[in-house]
């Protein structure tokens, strides 16, 4: 349903130094710059990062993750580059098999790793 999403940022190098080091254990890597921008995926930019004097985007995001490891890896990571925790790894209750772990990157946004395998 969504091909891709943007986030505003008055801190881009920040955001995606950030975004390089919290993002590589889900397989995800900057694949895309052009000035003041920058774009991240696995096959094809999915996640933008902009540079914008509007204010900061203010969200919940969800990235999938294939196995459990690598949301405790990416929990890890993030914090490494920066974030504050908001949820250790651990199962959810939101639904069966839900995995998950949570952080606010350096703008506030809540960013997750989520793993729905058994």
């Amino acid at each position: 349903m969504i091909d891709h999403i943007g986030l505003r940022t008055a801190q881009f190098d920040v955001m995606t130094a950030f975004y390089e080091q919290a993002l590589a254990p889900l397989g995800i890597k900057k694949l895309m710059t052009y000035e003041g921008g920058a774009g991240f995926g696995r096959d094809a930019p999915v996640l933008w990062i902009g540079t914008s004097s509007e204010p900061r985007s203010s969200l919940h995001l969800a990235l999938s993750s294939s196995d459990k490891s690598a949301v405790r890896a990416f929990h890890a990571a993030a914090l490494k580059a920066g974030a504050k925790d908001n949820g250790a790894p651990g199962p959810r209750d939101y639904a069966p098999n839900y995995y998950a772990a949570f952080v606010v990157d350096p703008d506030g946004n809540n960013i997750e790793a989520v793993c729905h395998s058994a």
